[in-house]
């Protein structure tokens, strides 16, 4: 298998202006120095690309110069995030990391069902998987059931893993697996029987992010029952250890939290999940570097300030248009976005206040935030007058960028008793 070994603890970074790395590797040279090794893998999907109008190998060599200028002694990624057969090619370069996304295949029909049936007997009966509380009891029909929804899709997984084994050669890589664009959470057998299906396909996932109770909305808490987000997390490591050892997947496959950023209720259950046994994570998205490159311009007063409230402003303008592509994991209230025209007066505090992530202030706006976090189409629109203005407000840039990431999400995820 011509894979990689990702490490237990790993953060998916995004930084879509490609200025941020050095600040965002600060953060897991912090917690190296408290002994806890995180793995940070640099994030960017096509969209993303297409959008600022970059490349996948600007996201390599801002890794590689954060990396040397640090001197950064541990594993680091890539990530060719979210790509499908028509994506992939243009990452297989500088990407070693790789998100393979079947969102799209998902319920599409498999002509291989029985077959997968007649390779897999054990799938059906009484299943005792350890660290999960009651035996998975199934029948033919309910495993069917299963194979009919995500067979096809995990096939279409093995049809994208294939092309970028025979791209890359002898360059070894990541594997992850999205199967968390569903309508409904996977119960421990479907993600049993999805893990069987991959093994049988021979991809040697690292990472595999499965559909979760509840909403993950893009830069904002978890929307849902954090008690029963535990106990699915927790039978979900449980799972992926069994099938890992049962099918000759890596030893180390591990869940992937999509949208993890700022999932601050949810942080808890799974630091205690991960402590009970001794599984590892990913947290994708880690950090929302964006949204703290716009409150370090405001806090930088003056210019930056002004360039960041015209951000804002263009976002509002076209908040139907950037909100569309990511309907799914958004939900903004326009009744409580507050007109260009009031955000014109605020100062520095206000604009910060407002954006960043702190429910405990009165002054916090989700849904303001949310919309910040997808337009960034704005300031990509804005070219080198807002690159410009990151460097020229770098210092304040960086250290929220750090503060956030290390103090937020390193810290609560894998540092607290």
């Amino acid at each position: 298998m011509n894979s990689l070994s990702l490490g237990r603890f790993s953060l998916g970074v995004g930084d879509r202006f490609g200025r941020q790395a050095g600040a965002q590797l600060q953060a897991c040279l912090a917690a190296a120095r408290l002994g806890v090794t995180v793995i940070p893998v640099w994030n960017k999907s096509n969209r993303e690309h297409s959008v600022i109008g970059s490349e996948p190998s600007s996201v390599r060599a801002a890794a590689d110069e954060a990396v040397g200028k640090l001197g950064w002694r541990h594993p680091y990624f890539v990530d060719a995030d979210h790509v499908n057969l028509v994506t992939v090619d243009r990452f297989v370069e500088s990407s070693d990391f790789f998100t393979l996304d079947v969102a799209a295949a998902i319920g599409s029909r498999s002509d291989s069902v029985d077959a997968f049936l007649a390779r897999h007997p054990e799938l059906v009966g009484r299943l005792q998987i350890a660290g999960v509380a009651e035996p998975l009891t199934t029948t033919l029909e309910s495993v069917a059931r299963i194979g009919v929804k995500y067979l096809f899709a995990v096939e279409e997984a093995g049809r994208i893993y294939r092309h970028i084994l025979q791209n890359r050669g002898e360059r070894p890589f990541v594997t992850e697996v999205s199967m968390d664009e569903t309508d409904e959470p996977q119960t421990p057998l479907e993600l049993l029987v999805i893990l069987a299906a991959l093994a049988d396909e021979k991809v040697p996932l690292q990472t595999i992010a499965p559909k979760f109770s509840g909403r993950f909305n893009k830069g904002v808490d978890y929307a849902g029952d954090a008690a029963r987000f535990e106990r699915e997390f927790s039978d979900d490591l449980a799972v992926a250890a069994h099938a890992a050892a049962r099918y000759g997947l890596p030893a180390t496959l591990k869940l992937s939290v999509h949208s993890g950023s700022d999932k601050f209720s949810i942080y808890g259950p799974i630091r205690r999940s991960l402590r009970r046994s001794g599984a590892g994570v990913h947290i994708k998205t880690a950090g929302t570097t964006w949204l703290e490159e716009l409150i370090g311009l405001a806090e930088a007063g003056g210019r930056g300030l002004e360039l960041a409230k015209e951000v804002y402003a263009g976002a509002h303008a076209n908040r139907e248009a950037l909100s569309a592509p990511y309907a799914a994991v958004i939900g903004i209230r326009e009744d409580r976005l507050p007109l260009p025209s009031e955000t014109q007066s605020w100062t520095a505090e206000q604009y910060t206040a407002a954006l960043r992530h702190n429910p405990a202030n009165p002054e916090f706006n989700p849904d303001l935030r949310q919309l910040l976090h997808v337009g960034y189409k704005i300031a990509a629109n804005m070219g080198g007058r807002y690159l410009n203005m990151l460097e020229e407000c770098q210092g304040p840039i960086s250290r929220n960028v750090t503060y956030n990431l290390f103090e937020r999400h390193i810290r609560p995820l894998f540092l607290e008793a």
